[in-house]
C-alpha cells in the first residue's frame, strides 16, 4: 500500500470517529452515524490496498 494512501484512509478514519463522537456529545444521530459510515469506507479502502499488495507479493 502506498505510504500516501495509507495515510488518507488513516486520516479518513480519524476524520470518521471525530464525528461519530461529536454526534454522540451533540446528541446528533445523523452525524454520529454519518462518522460511523466514513470509518467503515476506511477500513474498507484499507482492506482493499491489502489485498492488492498481497497480490502483488509486497
Amino acid at each position: 500500500m502506498s505510504t500516501s494512501k495509507k495515510a488518507k484512509n488513516s486520516v479518513d478514519e480519524l476524520a470518521g470517529r471525530v464525528k461519530e463522537n461529536f454526534g454522540e456529545i451533540t446528541g446528533n444521530d445523523r452525524l454520529r452515524n454519518e462518522g460511523k459510515v466514513d470509518q467503515v469506507k476506511a477500513r474498507v479502502k484499507q482492506s482493499g490496498e491489502r489485498i492488492k499488495d498481497a497480490v502483488r507479493g509486497r
